[in-house]
């Protein structure tokens, strides 16, 4: 409206430097038409009127006039048409304007540091491929088909990989996808069926190794925040986050049943793809490995457990150095602690103690059937070097704390009355 009331004022302005050049008669008349036309129309008409023996035509300079004020009305509407175009394009303008954020919206301390974790430590977790070896039934022909896949993680600049075993159980060749999409065959170091623990080499630029920062898993708190990255259903690299919802919980290994002592649990997602991938804290040092979930349903459901770090250091050591886990054995079968507790007591009933291991040699006792057929149970263990055994885990977790060599003495419960056996202890025999 501005741009139009300016532009309207420029062009009546420059009207009367145009009137100068009429000759006087002419500008009178139109003097006296422009004031007196709207209150006296009866006087205007009069004064219009001409003799009638008089012609009247036009001369040169009305000509003239008549050319420059239909140019002078034509700048004035298209002046016009353009002030108000101009007009109501700033109008629409700042309309639009109102609907856009100059600047994007920050993100919050917390934010960021969860985002710097998940790149600072992407390098490091690598995708793992289980691939079997299958015969055509048409062709003959031996190919190498997919049978599983998880994650893992490098563990140093030597090209070692750690993932859990039952990720790589049962595979004729394996691969690993490094976070930059490149591959690279893989060779089995070593594994720990009870842990659940495997370590793994490949060959690739030290370069590209990343090893991921190990902390300590043994002053852990529930409540504190953690992260679990992965490669859930064959994705590429995932992060989800959650808390430490119990500490030194017990699972069973998916390979041999052997419980897993001080496991932590944790409402991070935890997916199919995700075993074997690195559990983090809020500095990005590694607590655990992920390895399992209880679903009935065999998706995430807010209970996911990951082997401590403190655990998975010690067997990694042993299977980098030696290839093989030197865990001492007791060399024993013992009943399920159900059938204990219907006997009334507490303790590892020993079913088996075949003679060439370190039970059978110090002597303790299987159960057996006399020549009736019945059943003749054998010794109870009830401790090992003073501390108490209730159940299979207890013997477990005990035998964990020692040494391949080391002589423990055993009490047990023979009958009615109680003996102490020392028994030296020996490595598990190998595993193929």
């Amino acid at each position: 409206m501005a741009a139009y009331s300016l532009l309207s004022t420029c062009a009546l302005s420059s009207i009367p430097s145009l009137n100068s050049n009429i000759p006087s008669r002419s500008r009178t008349l139109s003097l006296r038409t422009h004031n007196s036309y709207r209150n006296t129309p009866y006087i205007v008409a009069s004064s219009l009127r001409e003799p009638s023996h008089r012609t009247y035509s036009p001369t040169p300079e009305s000509s003239q006039i008549s050319s420059l004020n239909k140019l002078l009305n034509s700048c004035f509407v298209i002046c016009t048409s353009v002030a108000l175009s101009v007009s109501v394009f700033i109008t629409d303008v700042d309309s639009a304007a109102a609907f856009v954020v100059a600047t994007p919206r920050k993100l919050q301390t917390d934010e960021l540091a969860t985002v710097r974790l998940f790149q600072e430590n992407t390098p490091s977790v690598v995708y793992i491929t289980n691939l079997a070896s299958r015969q055509d039934a048409f062709t003959l022909d031996v190919l190498e088909v997919p049978q599983g896949s998880g994650s893992g993680f490098v563990w140093d600049k030597k090209g070692h990989v750690v993932t859990n075993y039952h990720v790589i159980r049962g595979a004729s060749d394996l691969r690993v996808t490094l976070a930059d999409q490149t591959t690279y065959d893989a060779k089995v170091v070593g594994f720990d069926q009870d842990k659940d623990v495997a370590v793994l080499s490949i060959d690739a630029p030290k370069d590209k190794l990343r090893p991921i920062p190990v902390g300590v898993s043994a002053d852990l708190l529930v409540g504190q925040k953690v992260f679990a990255i992965g490669n859930p259903f064959g994705l590429d690299h995932t992060l989800t986050t959650g808390v430490i919802s119990g500490l030194r919980r017990e699972i069973s290994s998916a390979a041999t049943g052997r419980p897993i002592q001080d496991v932590i649990q944790t409402d991070a997602a935890i997916n199919p793809g995700n075993s074997g991938g690195p559990l983090l804290d809020s500095s990005g040092s590694l607590i655990g490995v992920n390895t399992a979930i209880y679903s009935p349903s065999g998706a995430s459901s807010g209970v996911g457990f990951s082997i401590p770090v403190d655990t998975v250091g010690g067997i990694v050591d042993q299977l980098v150095q030696f290839g093989k886990v030197t865990r001492p054995i007791l060399g024993i079968k013992f009943a399920p602690d159900q059938s204990v507790e219907q006997l009334g007591v507490s303790g590892v009933l020993v079913l088996d103690a075949p003679p060439n291991g370190p039970a059978g040699k110090a002597g303790i006792v299987s159960t057996k059937r006399d020549g009736y057929g019945r059943l003749v149970l054998g010794d109870i263990i009830t401790s090992v070097n003073g501390k108490k055994v209730a159940n299979g885990s207890d013997l477990y977790r005990i035998l964990d704390q020692c040494k391949v060599g080391e002589k423990v003495t055993v009490e047990v419960l023979r009958g009615d009355h109680v003996e102490k056996i020392p028994v030296l202890l020996e490595p598990k025999p190998d595993e193929t």
